[in-house]
């Protein structure tokens, strides 16, 4: 925080002295390796997952239009999410698993910047999700995104932090 941008009395850091939104100045903390990992599902019916594994959905490859949405998302998350700082995404590694419920989801994305990828790791997921979603939703119109979340992130101030469920 810089003198010229004093902190909301409330101690938010993403509120101003008056309680504007705003975006947070890191420019004084240190640049360093950091790392997130995110994880999600889709649950598809068993005729989409019988597609998946064998002949394929009619639009085409949709593990690796997901793949690459994933890891579009990644780059393109300081548009999508307001207060996002712009960073440098260095890796993004997007695993698409079929299993009898749909597919898992899991990215890791990487840096060496200011400030954490959890953001980048969580949208990547979200859009991998999205981009199975709009390759089958011809053949199932039902299929759910659940249970994004945050697993790991390495690096910064903070260090590691891993889910403990």
């Amino acid at each position: 925080m810089s003198e010229a941008d004093p902190a909301h009395p409330s101690g938010l850091s993403h509120l101003d002295a008056a309680g504007a939104a705003r975006m947070v100045d890191v420019s004084a903390k240190d640049v360093s390796a950091r790392t997130a990992t995110a994880t999600g599902r889709v649950l598809l019916s068993s005729e989409t997952v019988a597609a998946l594994r064998g002949q394929g959905v009619p639009k085409g490859d949709a593990l690796a239009v997901a793949r690459l949405a994933g890891i579009q998302g990644a780059k393109r998350t300081p548009d999508l999410v307001p207060l996002c700082h712009p960073i440098a995404v260095h890796g993004a590694d997007v695993d698409l698993a079929v299993e009898d419920a749909g597919v898992r989801i899991s990215a890791t994305v990487r840096t060496a910047d200011r400030t954490g990828v959890e953001m980048e790791a969580l949208t990547c997921v979200m859009t991998a999700a999205l981009g199975l979603v709009d390759m089958v939703k011809a053949i199932d119109p039902e299929a759910v995104v659940t249970d994004v979340r945050v697993e790991e992130k390495t690096g910064g101030k903070t260090g590691t932090w891993r889910r403990s469920r």
